[in-house]
């Protein structure tokens, strides 16, 4: 009875001594230094807006606004879906945001104690010559046990550790993130490429047609003797010219559209782009919101922010390997010969034991993980720095392409209107008897090529727009 109440006071003073390291761990230092956002500065506005833009609040950016209101056409819009669907470089970002969530939770387990059990058992039957010895026959015999281990942490190295695998765990989500808005990104370019290039097919093709019957007309008048054979050569490298783009097209549409597949997570294959409104026109005046805004939106600003404030947790995780460590471990168990008193609290086994372990001596390896640390930590600064200016850069950028792309298309479609007089009045000229066709190849040439020229000045115009609603931070709301 004696030894009953002994050991049932061991454990309840152990159970006392536990729960008040447990408090003392739970509310120990934190060794790691306080993370504190460095200082950016901001521009007070983009370089590239208009006064309008400028003047507008400050809450309202294209950015904010959900992709489907950006790129309205149903085709477009209906691509985008099935991107975000299928995609595999989307979905390969959000697994790895599932293994920083499983990181998470591994590093954390570090900060609790550890329990196991297990239990053995013999039995034997032994000759009638030994049994007489030895005693009973069969032998049976066997033992449950539990044991506990457990590193209380003081100095804040596993909660360190924990911080830092979920702040590696935000950094994948806005890396997610950046993807879904690349990947939309990704997407209307490669939507409106394939519009442009069939407008300049259409072009190439309707442009055949046209020098073809010129073709047909100078033969009938070389044939009649009013035209020279010069002409009708002339004739023909015209023809021959606006048929050898077709297969040139052609060529790069369908490699297009198998680039397209790709995004889509689908195999090579045609993909429906028909809307005719694509390459509309850029709006006037779009919204940009202050530079400022760009730290909260932008993904990949947020992204590089959670690496640093990873980097900044490992520079406690450094820092608390300085520290002493004191690890209790305790062990419990019931025995006995045979299985009738296997349960015999007479037959229990308990012990406990704590060490303590302070590093002495370890040839500088310490002080060098924690200078690395502190000097990962400074290199995560200039990079988080540089990904802010970088934003900045991009989101002046597209707006200086809004601008001087509409700017270009404006003066390309006059240019367009005049090839096209010219060209009336050159084959006007040529009938009559007026000039040479000379004058009808060059004006036709520069015609053709003004033509597309403009379907490229009116890509270059939308895809602006494209870059300048991924530049602000747009594209990977849900």
């Amino acid at each position: 009875m004696i030894s009953q109440t002994n050991t049932m006071n061991y454990l309840r003073n152990a159970t006392i001594g536990l729960a008040l390291i447990a408090t003392l761990a739970t509310a120990g230092c934190n060794v790691g230094p306080k993370y504190t956002r460095p200082v950016a500065p901001a521009p007070p506005a983009f370089r590239g807006a208009d006064e309008a833009q400028i003047a507008s609040e400050a809450k309202d950016s294209l950015g904010d606004q959900q992709w489907s209101s950006v790129f309205r056409e149903p085709e477009l819009q209906n691509l985008i879906k099935q991107a975000l669907t299928n995609n595999y470089d989307l979905r390969i970002a959000a697994q790895k945001v599932l293994e920083a969530q499983s990181q998470v939770r591994i590093a954390r387990a570090a900060q609790f104690p550890t329990l196991s059990g297990g239990g053995t058992g013999l039995g034997a039957e032994l000759p009638n010559s030994l049994s007489s010895t030895l005693g009973s026959n069969p032998i049976a015999a066997g033992s449950f046990s539990f044991s506990a281990s457990w590193t209380p942490d003081f100095w804040g190295l596993y909660r360190k550790q924990t911080e830092a695998a979920r702040d590696q765990m935000l950094s994948q989500e806005w890396a997610r993130r950046a993807v879904r808005m690349s990947l939309v990104s990704q997407v209307a370019t490669s939507y409106l490429t394939l519009r442009s290039l069939d407008e300049q097919l259409a072009v190439a093709k309707s442009t055949a047609k046209a020098r073809q019957d010129s073709l047909d007309l100078t033969n009938k008048l070389q044939t009649g003797g009013n035209a020279p054979l010069s002409d009708v050569r002339q004739a023909e490298q015209l023809l021959y010219t606006a048929q050898a783009q077709i297969p040139v097209l052609e060529e790069q549409i369908q490699q297009q559209e198998n680039a397209m597949r790709i995004l889509l997570g689908q195999t090579p294959g045609p993909v429906t782009h028909t809307d005719a409104t694509a390459l509309a026109p850029v709006p006037q005046d779009l919204p940009v919101g202050v530079p400022s805004q760009l730290l909260e939106r932008r993904p990949d600003i947020q992204e590089a922010e959670a690496q640093l404030k990873a980097a900044n947790a490992q520079v406690g995780v450094a820092k608390a390997q300085f520290f002493p460590q004191l690890t209790i471990s305790a062990s419990a168990g019931l025995g006995g010969s045979d299985w009738s008193n296997l349960f015999d609290p007479g037959g229990h086994t308990i012990y406990g034991l704590g060490s303590l372990t302070q590093p002495l001596f370890e040839g500088g390896k310490l002080k060098g993980q924690y200078e690395l640390s502190k000097q990962q930590k400074e290199e995560m600064v200039l990079t988080y720095q540089k990904t802010i200016l970088g934003a900045f850069r991009d989101v002046s950028n597209a707006l200086i392409a809004v601008n001087k792309t509409r700017a270009a298309r404006e003066q390309q479609e006059k240019l367009v209107a005049s090839a096209q007089d010219a060209t009336r009045l050159a084959r006007i000229r040529y009938q009559g008897g007026a000039s040479s066709y000379l004058e009808v190849l060059t004006n036709d040439t520069n015609l053709f090529n003004a033509q597309l020229t403009l379907i490229s000045a009116e890509q270059a115009e939308a895809l602006s727009l494209v870059q300048l609603y991924q530049a602000l931070g747009g594209g990977w709301q849900s």
